[in-house]
């Protein structure tokens, strides 16, 4: 399950290794914007108001499924252009992380790591007689759920992975940044509808570990994209389970219930919350961990950045 790495060359650390920001950027910049957490701070907030005005877009665009699905890519589109932008603008760097000749490869391959998860997940769940398959549901709404969840996606990766876990290696190296990101991760999803405690708490576990750890073993955030996406299509586009407390109801392929015992289903927060789902999570970001570590992946606090070389 570890991602396949087509680079033949040995295993070096510089060509990934977390980005330090020293000394003045751009001549004439605000005292603020040369500070160490002054830039990632006005990326965050920038991507965040980004992220709110995209919700309110394509909520507005969910009429059908075309314009759903069209207004979802174009908003994840717009936002990878704004962080490539603002890390060039304020970070005085090229976002290596979001290299296009990585992009097609590290989608496919999450997306289909994230389907797999989550199928594995819900047909345990069926097994215990916690998950039914009523009938058919409706295409199009499958097509509206995967406009809205590119946009999720990408967005999300930009800011937790892209943004937060990024700048906590760097004072915190891989583990530290793993557990802050991780709970603040899951802490971000008490705001939706049906939120518990321990819904976030599996969030933190399941997106922010997992999420993060695919990141490290990487060093892209298209394959976390792809990730993110492919798992939140299948719980709530293909299957037609509740992601992360959020019942958006655009619909999905199939139209199921979801009953049984909450340790294992989930509950109103959806099956994310279940053991299940901690436990496949948590084998994945086993197996991205182990592929970072043997890539060199994995920075302790306080390394320095190295030189940066290309990798076109």
């Amino acid at each position: 399950m570890a991602p396949r790495n087509n680079d033949q060359r040995p295993p070096a650390g510089d060509d990934f290794a977390p980005v330090r920001s020293e000394g003045t950027k751009a001549a004439g910049a605000r005292r603020w914007a040369r500070s160490p957490w002054g830039r990632p701070v006005v990326v965050i907030v920038a991507l965040a108001v980004f992220s709110a005005l995209a919700g309110l877009v394509n909520g507005a665009a969910d009429a059908t499924p075309v314009t759903g699905l069209l207004f979802g890519v174009l908003t994840a589109a717009l936002g990878i252009g704004l962080y490539r932008w603002l890390v060039r603008r304020l970070e005085d760097r090229d976002p290596r992380e979001l290299r296009m000749a990585d992009a097609r490869s590290g989608v496919r391959q999450g997306a289909l790591i994230g389907l797999g998860g989550f199928a594995v997940t819900i047909t345990v769940i069926a097994m215990t007689g916690g998950y039914r398959v009523d009938g058919w549901g409706s295409f199009g709404g499958a097509l509206t759920t995967l406009g809205l969840m590119c946009c999720v996606a990408v967005t999300e990766e930009l800011i937790f992975r892209g943004v937060v876990f990024r700048l906590l290696e760097e004072h915190a190296g891989t583990w530290g940044a793993m557990a802050a990101s991780g709970l603040i991760f899951g802490l971000v999803h008490l705001v939706n509808p049906q939120a518990t405690l321990w819904g976030a708490f599996a969030i933190g576990i399941e997106g922010g570990l997992l999420l993060a750890a695919a990141y490290a073993a990487t060093r892209t955030l298209w394959l976390p994209i792809g990730l993110h996406l492919g798992w939140n299509m299948a719980v709530g586009g293909i299957f037609g389970t509740t992601v992360s407390g959020s019942a958006a109801g655009l619909g999905s392929l199939l139209e199921a219930t979801v009953s049984g015992p909450e340790a294992i289903t989930g509950g109103s927060f959806g099956p994310e919350a279940g053991v299940v789902a901690i436990l496949v999570c948590l084998i994945l970001t086993a197996l991205f961990l182990r592929h970072a570590k043997r890539r060199g992946r994995l920075y302790a606090r306080g390394d320095r950045a190295r030189p940066t070389a290309t990798r076109d």
